[in-house]
């Protein structure tokens, strides 16, 4: 993204922004804040509920979203209570385990068959989580792990259409030229939201014509897309949930499995405490283990959560009315952007930030389901990340059955204490060089 490449860092940019407790700037007919301290709006939340949508995303269907809806309307309320019900839920969950076992049993086979050859992880684990949600949604894989082209152009499109959301849009600071699309980011979004659409168009027309004809399916047989077509969602409503369920469902957990591999690759002590943990489990018993119980393979996954938050700066909110944070008037349809990267960096909090220190966390209550605002990588609050008990599952198993099951090393028997940390400063915070790995199984 090109805005974002002219600033270098994201540790030097936010640790700036951090001097100050408030930022206030200026744009167009509303103004936008960045709090570094996430806490100091939480009891605003209802106030604090909406969104802004950014011209790039302000297509036909803009009264479609979820994850972007400007206020909890109707739609919105419909799509959360079933996601809730039918993904996201304690049963949901139980109810997806064969199927996500599944999934990681073939990412499992991939590997065991490239044995000594480099794997890109970005890659391994987006096909993975794409294929385990496209069954669950369509009860089909959209993807191949032997098929790099196809994973990278999916990749491409849902990173393409976030970027373009927070891409600095002449069109969002002067509204008034907005129906020209001058740098063409509405158009550009659209193209890659019609070929992002083409993976699930056929399977709801063949949905929608099994329905017409009244062919009777067994309830345990429903999927996701069953459920939509029963409470009359349209193909453009099922579009727009699909690409933002894919979107929060799968960069996110990339990058925070790619990091979490690349930070117990560097720190081999850590790693070696993080294998004694987990010694007694195999491929089965991780499968059916609460993994939740593991302190320090968690006490590593909220450390990796905290250093690299992978969103660094929330999803902005919007004032649905004006109310008071930090003694500021926040004015109605004000944006507020929390700076997450800066809270769970922020020296008063946390001691010696910028080191990976899984300890900081033993014993510890503290944890992220959103109450506790020095560490909130999802959010809180009524707009907090609805996947979340769903996307801790899959992070939890992929990673502890890839360190149970494997020895890890770089490419040409390189240092990994030498591994190149560098963020990458977007939507969500990537490493700058994605990480490579040769596979070996473990005896």
């Amino acid at each position: 993204m090109e805005d974002f490449d002219n600033i270098r860092s994201f540790n030097t940019f936010t640790s700036q922004m951090r001097k100050s407790l408030y930022f206030l700037f200026w744009y167009s007919t509303s103004c936008g804040s960045l709090f570094p301290r996430g806490s100091e709006g939480s009891s605003q939340d209802r106030h604090l509920s909406g969104r802004s949508i950014p011209d790039a995303l302000q297509q036909s269907f803009i009264d479609y979203y979820f994850v972007w809806a400007r206020d909890c309307n109707e739609h919105r309320k419909s799509c959360r209570t079933l996601c809730r019900l039918e993904l996201f839920s304690a049963k949901a969950i139980e109810a997806q385990s064969n199927l996500r076992n599944t999934k990681l049993a073939h990412m499992l086979d991939f590997l065991n068959n490239t044995q000594g050859k480099v794997v890109k992880i970005e890659e391994l684990i987006f096909t993975t989580l794409i294929n385990t949600l496209s069954n669950i949604l369509f009860s089909k894989d959209f993807l191949d792990l032997k098929d790099d082209e196809t994973a990278h152009r999916l990749k491409f499109g849902l990173l393409k259409i976030l970027e373009n959301s927070v891409t600095p849009n002449v069109s969002d600071f002067f509204p008034i030229v907005g129906g020209l699309d001058l740098q063409g980011l509405r158009k550009d979004s659209l193209n890659h939201l019609d070929e992002l659409s083409s993976f699930s168009e056929a399977i709801v027309k063949e949905r929608r014509a099994r329905i017409t004809k009244k062919v009777v399916v067994a309830d345990h047989e429903k999927d996701f897309l069953d459920r939509l077509l029963e409470n009359n969602f349209t193909p453009a409503q099922i579009n727009i949930l699909v690409l933002e369920l894919f979107i929060a469902g799968t960069d996110t957990m990339v990058t925070t499995i790619e990091w979490a591999m690349a930070e117990l690759l560097k720190n081999k002590e850590i790693m070696r405490k993080v294998q004694k943990e987990l010694t007694e489990l195999n491929h089965n018993s991780i499968m059916n283990s609460d993994l939740s119980k593991l302190t320090y393979f968690n006490a590593c996954i909220k450390e990796t959560l905290r250093l690299h938050p992978v969103v660094p700066v929330l999803i902005p909110r919007r004032a649905i009315e004006a109310c008071e944070v930090m003694n500021y008037t926040i004015p109605q349809n004000a944006q507020v952007w929390v700076n997450v990267w800066a809270i769970c960096h922020d020296p008063s909090v946390w001691e010696d930030p910028n080191t990976f220190k899984p300890e900081r966390f033993l014993g510890s209550n503290i944890d992220f389901t959103g109450h506790d605002y020095e560490f909130i990588p999802f959010g809180g609050g009524r707009r907090m990340c609805p996947g979340l008990p769903s996307g801790v599952k899959s992070l939890q198993t992929m990673l502890a059955s890839l360190i149970v099951g494997y020895d890890w090393s770089l490419p040409n028997g390189e240092d990994p204490t030498k591994l190149d940390m560098t963020e990458k400063f977007g939507v969500t915070l990537q490493k700058e060089k994605p990480l490579e790995l040769v596979f070996r199984r473990r005896e």
